[in-house]
């Protein structure tokens, strides 16, 4: 199991923290203390949860190249038409998932294409299911461009979640499955494409980040098995 980086810092302290108080509990215990054992538990408990939480697993890359997988890992609660006018320039489809604390909570790729759009908004901190959150929340906004149009991933702070982490840089090349981002604690990512691009998914599905399909690009449809694996295999992101 692979971890996101982010998360190294807090699973170190975890540990050094559990491990100190197991070694307290046992001097305590000797001295006829009984809340030593008590802590130590409640320390290993949450350090295994950081664990848990900054989990980053690979899965096998998609061999259609129509196929555009999920940014996000969680509940798909909203496919909607919508106007995005800051990078999409108009009408175009949302597909919104809520990541709760017990998802994966690092962002892949959906496409292959050039980051030509990267902006940071400060914020609330609402409930990240809400409507609201895509309008108040505090949220980092990724746009791509790829040869069959564009697509918009906007990570979005939720309740708990207090730090947004970006990756990609405006002109840098991402594959699709790519790592590009992390948020901390419970949050949304909402993906904007293109009104005729095939949308696969549905409200209520569950979503795995950079293995779900999500929708298909229109002209790669009829290449998708000849070009299939193309530029694509064993890559698994940076």
């Amino acid at each position: 199991m692979k971890f996101a980086r982010e998360g190294y810092p807090f699973i170190a302290v975890g540990l050094l923290l559990s491990g100190a108080a197991w070694v307290s509990s046992w001097a305590l215990e000797r001295s006829g203390g009984w809340m030593g054992p008590t802590i130590a538990g409640i320390l290993s408990a949450l350090t295994l949860f950081v664990i848990w939480f900054f989990r980053d697993p690979d899965h096998p890359l998609p061999t259609d190249p129509s196929e555009v997988v999920a940014p996000g890992q969680g509940k798909v609660i909203h496919v909607e038409e919508v106007d995005e006018p800051t990078y999409m320039g108009g009408r175009c489809r949302k597909i919104s998932i809520f990541l709760n604390i017990f998802d994966v909570h690092v962002q892949r790729a959906p496409v292959t294409g050039t980051v030509e759009h990267r902006a940071y908004r400060p914020g609330t901190y609402a409930v990240a299911w809400r409507d609201k959150a895509s309008e108040d929340n505090e949220q980092a906004s990724l746009g791509v461009t790829t040869d069959q149009g564009r697509v918009l991933i906007r990570q979005i702070a939720g309740l708990v979640a207090r730090r947004i982490v970006t990756y990609p840089q405006e002109g840098d090349t991402v594959q699709r499955c790519d790592r590009i981002g992390l948020i901390r604690f419970g949050s949304r990512v909402d993906f904007f494409l293109p009104l005729e691009w095939e949308v696969t998914c549905a409200v209520g599905d569950r979503a795995v980040a950079g293995l779900t399909v999500l929708a298909r690009q229109p002209s790669c449809r009829i290449e998708g098995a000849q070009a299939a694996g193309n530029g694509e295999a064993g890559r698994v992101g940076s």
